[in-house]
């Protein structure tokens, strides 16, 4: 029995790892936004807090919390995510794609370190989609006020993840494994924020896509049998070599550099 954290947990393959997770008898902390369906998972080995994780204020609050209420965290499990059709910015002045899809999962992965290192086999996954080569970092522009469009930023914001993965190897110092998982397209996600024809599409391809349920399995054998490397990518079935093209480790460091200033 251990403890589990789970980002974006209230619906698609978050909310299906919980339910699992909490099976097998872990404990189980979902946070999300949607208050509604956190409250209807919550019960039992799962709790449920209510954070909007686009905010970097909330996002560190809420590590401030899972710090006092955990002493030791097993594992956390990065699923937060949202498509935005039109360019949002936070009250804090940062695009909300990046925030939410990149930003969060930075904070959480070197935030939630103490709790981590406390635990005999710690292990973080990250879900995303490493694999991918299409898009890239805007260095001179990540919040993307020139040139928005949703799948801009959802790329950018995946190559950001691959990077993540190997900057916290490097820069953390941490115990935790590093797993960059991408499960391929799953019949998995609210899709209510798109376009209606964008929604319809999907559906149609949603006919071809994997179950959720055969997306998430994996990501239980991370759990419980996690990887010796300290950093892990792996794009469905297939583990990607070390010098994949969006895993450069010079990459890494430069975006390590950014967020920082970014946050600070």
């Amino acid at each position: 029995m251990g403890v589990v954290i789970v980002s974006g947990g209230t619906n698609g393959m978050g909310r299906a790892f919980s339910l699992e997770r909490a099976e097998r008898g872990d404990h189980v902390l979902v946070l999300g936004r949607n208050r509604e369906r956190g409250e209807a998972l919550a019960g039992g080995l799962i709790t449920f807090r209510r954070v909007d994780l686009s905010s970097v204020a909330e996002t560190r609050h809420v590590i401030e919390h899972i710090l006092t209420e955990y002493e030791v965290v097993d594992a956390l499990a990065l699923f937060a995510n949202a498509v935005a059709p039109r360019r949002v910015v936070t009250a804090e002045g940062l695009e909300r794609t990046f925030a939410l899809y990149y930003l969060s999962r930075y904070l959480l992965s070197f935030g939630l370190r103490p709790a981590l290192d406390r635990a005999t086999a710690p292990v973080i996954v990250n879900v995303a989609a490493v694999g991918v080569t299409k898009g890239r970092l805007h260095w001179g522009d990540p919040q993307l006020a020139s040139g928005y469009s949703a799948i801009t930023a959802q790329l950018q914001a995946g190559r950001a993840n691959d990077l993540l993965g190997v900057g916290f190897g490097q820069r953390s110092g941490s115990r935790a494994r590093y797993v960059l998982y991408h499960p391929g397209f799953s019949k998995s996600g609210d899709r209510s924020s798109l376009p209606l024809v964008v929604r319809g599409l999907l559906a149609v391809a949603a006919v071809a896509a994997r179950p959720v349920a055969d997306a998430v399995a994996p990501i239980h054998q991370f759990l419980e049998t996690p990887p010796t490397a300290p950093v892990t990518a792996v794009d469905r079935d297939k583990r990607l070599p070390a010098d994949f093209p969006t895993l450069d480790p010079r990459d890494a460091e430069r975006l390590m550099d950014l967020t920082e200033k970014l946050l600070s």
